[in-house]
């Protein structure tokens, strides 16, 4: 009767303030807003970090009131290098890895282009969340830095640059003087890249920094090129070679970039103020020697014909019967006599005319063709892209493409000129200049590749080099199935040595007495060749140093899977031919970041991420001025403005160096690529203040005279059911973490620590402490098991986010008679078998189920606080469950004012919402706090949920009274048997509901 009165009351008073609520003005609003709007926070001063370099930083001061990633990332890397902790930890006694195993990772070398952009950091952040997993678990770890000269790239970049600033090239400086300006951009983007790699918290060991071209790398490089040339794997030949006219440097077919033509193009050629036109055949006529007849051919490159030592025609072919043994005369070139020859290799009688015209020195089909045919091979070209004498007097000295026009005008004017068509065509170009790829033969430096790749398969098959994921792995596969046999019948005979002093020797012996003049070969090989030594040279090869026997070969190299082939393919191969060993036990293949569009990162577009950009944040006017650093001519410096500000209208937010890292851990889940979004960036460093915000309240209830547990050891006979919970999904979520971690599913192994934090640790223990740690009887297991889980929990989280961790970390007291300075250096959580709790699982599923269908009742009935609950319950077991965790239930759903167990409906009075939670427990509301209840919507609505609710008890009980049902498994029938027993709960419920509210109305009316 009083809480029938009680919502009669609250109905009266809504009835008559609804008028005067309705006539209330904008701005009586507005000032209502205004007045319960919170006052702004004051901004806090910039951070300046005051700890001197080297040494720890100051904790005594109070947390913070929020996350700042910029001053908690400040002064720990000093404080971790100084330590000593990036150094690789041997065992005392014996001197080598400890008992726990051993973990190596040789850091790609990154190019000292230019600094490093978000692939670099998606590299870091998986390599390092491995190498500070692998430390935790107290491993011998090291983590080798170094940097890769990348040879010609560098060199492109450099001439790019003080062109763009000063109008001149390299030339101009002459050899020395470039040289020195090539170290200088060297010696500046090797400090900045080391600058990033810290920043982005690699804990890498620096006093083993290599680079590829010091002294220790370069002698690695010369016995590797000694040892192969004296086996036979390397040798000299005179070979078509890619050449790039612009850079001049022979490039391989690896380094070239690909433009389709589907007809007639016109393309921009670096030494052209004009576009030249690609995408088109000339076809002209050849005089027959002694005849009046003429042999049509058609090119893509007319200019190439200035070069052509013969015309190839099949021999089946009826129409050139005749021509068989004939010559045809050069039109520019009177005494050069070019045969027509037999060859049903490189002429398809059906293609054309038939006839093609065959020019050895600058066409690789062509060069197959003049060996087979023992031709003339001429070359017209030199170095620069000029024709020289070969090409006759009339075009020598000519551009290539200038001469192509030329050569066209001149077979007009002799009436050999047949026509020009548009023709689907590739373009080869240099991959750093942009210059079209122009085939030369060239003496040059190969490697007889095939022996060591058929080594390679022999010993990936054989097990000892495991590749992920596997479609990489099915690509090394392939590659290294289809690598070509090199001729080495045409190699010369050199004096190969590895200082002055072997060569004279050697040179002396074959001489035998003639005099000789020594001189060195100024050709260099690629910058493959020196990478591929990698692993083992920087461990000291071909030294037997200390670190070659210790670290040697190492765990894992991780890398993108577009260098597989470029990179890892070689290091496979000179790694087992140099050493006899595998360099590594495994290979990882990361994806490919594009942008949020899909697209690939390109400065030109303006979507090329700096990492740090990320870490500290950027405005758009930073990004824009970024762009002026780089060598993009001034429209495509407009476009990438264009496109930042597409991107980024607001800049890039300050995200922090733990959430980017996490957020690249997060997206590599075994794919090609990643279409990164910064906003899912900025979503992880609200995880972060997630985590500082719960830290710190949960630092509160450790109070001054809290004495951590020296262990975690569970008595769950002393627990809490919470309490049993909380270290059985602890224990989860280390087991699954360890697991995705040793698959290398990065992707998974965040979503396990991040879900155990956000989810369990967060939303449920922690609210769920408050009331533990009120109770005196409670409070120091709580306390023990909240701080058992926020320091296995931050931990867990260490290798992704090393900063944060550390921070808090640094928050917590020590254990007793725990030694441990640094996270980072602390034990790993591993699967622990006295936190297995599966009942404590099973029943406190209960206790969510419950909390759910509270905030669901109160929900669907607009209650928001003040909420008495009833659970009506028949079986001991729930009702024994649900009783001791009412307090729990109270903690998770925030708006409970009294709640209680009942076994008897009696005890539930009228006028209460209601839920089913098993087949033997419900939930029930007082709803009577809502004065805009319609009882009688309330009656239907238990009806029609009644009818649906019998219905599907209907449908049970036909399904097991069908003939047969017996025979079905034995699951499907328990199955079947509790679908029922809820089903019929459910009934129970709904007509108890309805009661309720029905004898409410009936009260409501007397």
């Amino acid at each position: 009767a009083e809480k029938l009165a009680k919502f009669n009351a609250k109905a009266a008073i809504k009835a008559a303030t609804t008028t005067s609520a309705t006539t209330t003005t904008t701005s009586d609003s507005q000032d209502a807003k205004k007045e319960k709007s919170k006052p702004k926070k004051t901004e806090e001063p910039a951070f300046v970090n005051t700890t001197p370099p080297g040494e720890k930083k100051d904790m005594s001061q109070p947390m913070a009131s929020g996350y700042n990633p910029i001053a908690v990332e400040s002064a720990w890397y000093d404080w971790w290098e100084a330590k000593g902790y990036f150094k690789p930890v041997l065992d005392t006694e014996t001197g080598k890895a400890r008992k726990e195993g051993q973990f190596v990772i040789p850091l790609p070398p990154p190019n000292v282009t230019g600094s490093l952009h978000i692939g670099h950091g998606l590299t870091v952040a998986i390599q390092d969340t491995l190498i500070r997993w692998n430390r935790m678990l107290g491993k011998t770890v090291l983590y080798v830095p170094g940097f890769d000269h990348a040879g010609i790239s560098t060199q492109a970049v450099v001439e790019g640059r003080i062109w763009k600033l000063e109008g001149k090239t390299r030339h101009d400086y002459g050899r020395e003087a470039f040289l020195e300006k090539v170290w200088a951009w060297k010696d500046e983007y090797q400090a900045r890249i080391t600058k990033q790699m810290r920043r982005l918290g690699g804990s890498c060991d620096w006093d083993r920094a290599a680079f590829s071209m010091d002294e220790a790398r370069c002698k690695a490089v010369t016995e590797n090129f000694c040892k192969l040339y004296e086996d036979g794997i390397i040798f000299r030949a005179n070979r078509l070679v890619n050449w790039c006219v612009h850079l001049n440097t022979t490039l391989s077919n690896l380094e070239l970039e690909k433009i389709e033509c589907t007809g007639k193009k016109w393309i921009k050629v670096p030494g052209y103020e004009k576009p030249v036109m690609f995408g088109v055949i000339t076809s002209f006529a050849y005089p027959i020697e002694g005849s009046d007849e003429k042999i049509i051919v058609a090119t893509t490159r007319p200019e190439t014909m200035l070069g052509d030592t013969a015309v190839a025609i099949h021999p089946e072919d009826p129409r050139y019967k005749h021509l068989h043994g004939k010559f045809v005369k050069h039109p520019f070139i009177p005494d050069r006599k070019i045969p027509i020859v037999l060859d049903d290799i490189v002429v398809d009688m059906e293609f054309g005319t038939g006839a093609v015209k065959i020019t050895p020195a600058h066409d690789p089909n062509d060069y197959a063709c003049g060996v087979r045919n023992k031709l003339e091979f001429i070359n017209i070209m030199n170095d620069d892209g000029t024709l020289n004498a070969n090409a006759g007097e009339r075009f020598k000295g000519m551009k290539r493409f200038d001469a192509r026009g030329a050569v066209i005008e001149g077979l007009k004017e002799l009436g050999l000129f047949i026509e020009t068509k548009d023709n689907p065509m590739v373009v080869p170009i240099c991959a750093k200049s942009k210059d079209i790829i122009e085939p030369i033969l060239k003496p040059q430096w190969w490697v007889s590749s095939k022996p060591l790749a058929d080594e390679a398969l022999a010993r990936t098959r054989a097990g000892e080099l495991a590749i992920v994921p596997k479609t990489s792995e099915a690509e090394w596969y392939t590659w290294l199935e289809g690598e070509p046999r090199p001729d080495t019948s045409d190699s010369k005979s050199w004096i190969v040595g590895r200082n002055l002093e072997e060569v004279t020797a050697r040179a002396d012996k074959v001489a035998a007495g003639r005099k000789y003049t020594l001189e060195q070969d100024e050709d260099v090989l690629d910058t493959w060749f020196s990478s591929g030594l990698w692993p083992f040279s920087i461990q000291g090869w071909p030294e037997s140093t200390s670190d070659y026997e210790l670290f040697y070969p190492a765990s894992v190299l991780e890398t993108g899977w577009d260098i597989l082939f470029f990179w890892v393919a070689r290091m496979v191969m000179l790694g087992l031919k140099l050493t006899g060993k595998m360099p590594f036990e495994e290979v990882i293949c990361h994806a490919m970041i594009r942008d949020a569009h899909g697209r690939k990162m390109s400065k030109s577009l303006g979507n090329v991420i700096d990492p740090i950009d990320v870490v500290e944040g950027a405005s758009l006017e930073k990004l824009h001025e970024q762009l002026y650093a780089g060598n993009l001519p001034e429209h495509e410096i407009e476009l990438a403005k264009k496109g930042q500000k597409a991107d980024f209208p607001r800049g890039i937010p300050q995200c922090g160096t733990d959430a980017l890292r996490f957020a690249l851990c997060a997206y590599s889940g075994g794919g090609r690529d990643i279409n990164l979004e910064i906003n899912r960036v900025e979503g992880y460093r609200k995880f972060c203040n997630k985590i500082w915000n719960a830290t710190a309240f949960a630092m509160l209830k450790l109070d001054d005279a809290f004495v951590p547990p020296a262990t975690v050891e569970v008595h769950k006979k002393n627990l809490t059911l919470v309490e049993r919970w909380i270290y059985h999904k602890l224990n989860q979520a280390a087991t699954e973490l360890n697991k995705c971690l040793t698959e290398r599913n990065f992707m998974n192994a965040t979503s396990a620590v991040y879900s155990f934090w956000l989810y369990e640790l967060c939303d449920v223990y922690i609210e769920a402490a408050k009331p533990l740690t009120q109770s005196e009887a409670t409070r120091k297991s709580a306390q023990d098991t909240l701080y058992n889980c926020l320091d296995y929990g931050l931990r867990m989280l260490h290798p992704f986010m090393p900063f944060v961790t550390e921070e808090l970390w640094q928050r917590l007291p020590r254990r007793p008679n725990d030694p441990t300075e640094s996270i980072m250096v602390s034990s790993f959580p591993v699967h622990d078998p006295q936190l297995v709790d599966q009942a404590a699982e099973d029943d406190f599923a209960l206790v969510f189920s419950a909390t759910r269908s509270i905030r669901s009742l109160a929900a669907q009935y607009n209650l928001q606080k003040d909420v008495d609950v009833y659970i009506l319950g028949s079986s001991d077991r729930e009702v024994a469950i649900l009783g001791g965790e009412l307090e729990t239930i109270k903690a998770l759903a925030k708006l409970i004012r009294n709640i209680k167990v009942v076994r008897d409906i009696q005890e539930v009075p009228a006028g209460c919402g209601s839920s089913t939670l098993t087949s033997d427990s419900s939930v029930y509301l007082d709803v009577l706090g809502n004065s805009d209840i319609d009882l009688d919507a309330e009656i239907r609505k238990a009806e029609e949920k009644l009818a649906v609710a019998n219905l599907n008890v209907d449908k049970l009980k036909k399904a097991e009274a069908r003939p047969g049902y017996e025979k079905s498994p034995l699951a499907v029938r328990e199955a079947n048997t509790e679908k029922l027993r809820l089903a019929e709960a459910e009934v129970s419920n709904l007509q108890l509901t309805k009661e309720l509210f029905t004898k409410l109305k009936e009260g409501n009316q007397k």
